[in-house]
């Protein structure tokens, strides 16, 4: 009878701490992922209050240049027109990618506003049509609405780019407790157990940031019949 007391007592304290080191694992891969998104957060400004402000100063004192150009100065001005071009596309760009990393309106408007920006950025970039669903939304953590945010942006990226769809549809729903996030295309899906192995989709990383917040992930996918992705993680995960 000893004994067995004490292999309970014993797997007990093993059970105890398996639970510790989980919580360990979580608390510490959270905090590294809070690290890159304020990484993310850094870079996006300085592209848009650094390289950008200085990408627009150039390209003012370009068009000032060419206001002082004698006349008769076809060849100089047409170069001159065509570093202007230039500069405004890297503009362009270089404002994209700073929204890409980190769009400053997931941070002061919040989780719907910076969906509806993004299935409407990417389907205006020669994407497919993206149809939003999302339902009205209680007071979200930020760390929350940051994980739902880089889940939505990497599955519409995949839908798109791997997946070759012509119709995308995103619902964000709240039942029981519990926020659901769904994304559903009509590309050419799948072997789900092939694409969580590969690196290429990322649908393993998002699997396991996901587990991070205590949340659930699906993929529902066949080749040639689309592909169903669900992230489910509680309200009060962060």
């Amino acid at each position: 009878m000893s004994n067995d007391t004490d292999l309970r007592a014993h797997y007990q304290r093993l059970l105890e701490r398996i639970e510790a080191n989980e919580a360990e694992f979580r608390r510490l891969g959270r905090a590294v992922w809070r690290v890159q998104e304020d990484e993310r957060r850094r870079l996006a400004r300085e592209l848009h209050d650094g390289i950008g402000q200085n990408l627009t100063a150039l390209k003012h004192r370009l068009a000032l240049l060419g206001g002082e150009l004698p006349p008769g100065s076809d060849a100089l001005r047409a170069k001159l027109e065509a570093a202007i071009a230039l500069c405004s596309a890297t503009l362009e760009d270089t404002r994209k990618l700073s929204r890409l990393l980190r769009p400053p309106m997931l941070d002061d408007l919040g989780l719907e506003p910076s969906l509806r920006w993004l299935a409407r950025s990417l389907g205006e970039a020669g994407g497919p049509a993206i149809e939003t669903d999302i339902a009205p939304l209680p007071e979200l953590h930020s760390e929350l609405q940051t994980l739902l945010f880089r889940v939505a942006q990497e599955a519409l990226t995949n839908a798109i780019r791997h997946a070759q769809a012509r119709n995308v549809s995103l619902r964000l729903t709240v039942t029981d407790g519990q926020i659901e996030l769904e994304i559903a295309d009509d590309g050419r899906g799948c072997d789900p157990a092939q694409a969580l192995r590969s690196g290429g989709s990322g649908l393993g990383s998002m699997r396991e940031r996901l587990r991070l917040y205590g949340g659930r992930f699906e993929l529902e996918s066949r080749p040639g019949a689309g592909t169903r992705l669900r992230a489910r993680v509680p309200l009060d995960a962060a």
